[in-house]
């Protein structure tokens, strides 16, 4: 079973990235995927998540307007758009998949999250001028 985030990069403030992520070895339309960013000295902290079948999505309100989240299932893959990047927007960014939409949504839990099913690896982006 694997996640990979990919996408990262340098970016100016204002500027745009798309990350992926992409699933292999288990039943991808099955699981509720959530992107998940961790700034230095931060706390893990969830910002969005799509529902299983793309119908129902979520956003924390630091992203909420600048950032799109959208899912191929055929492709097994979730998107990011993230438009509009700010400073504080640098962080390595994670997708995870669960089967119980609230584990990987905006507000979940230390707790709760550390029962999610599927981590991704990781990928840094970075927002500096």
């Amino acid at each position: 079973f694997q996640l990979q985030a990919f996408g990262g990069g340098l970016v100016q403030p204002g500027g745009s990235l798309r990350l992926s992520c992409t699933a292999s070895g288990f039943t991808f339309g099955d699981y509720h995927i959530g992107w998940f960013r961790q700034a230095p000295g931060k706390e893990r902290e969830g910002i969005s998540c799509v529902a299983n079948k793309g119908g129902s999505s979520y956003y924390s309100d630091s992203v909420k307007g600048r950032f799109a989240i959208s899912r191929d299932n055929a492709k097994s893959t979730v998107y990011l758009q993230m438009n509009d990047l700010q400073l504080e927007d640098t962080a390595v960014y994670y997708c995870a998949a669960d089967r119980f939409i609230p584990f990987v949504c905006p507000r979940v839990s230390n707790r709760s999250m550390g029962a999610i099913d599927f981590w991704g690896q990781g990928t840094l982006v970075t927002v500096s001028s």
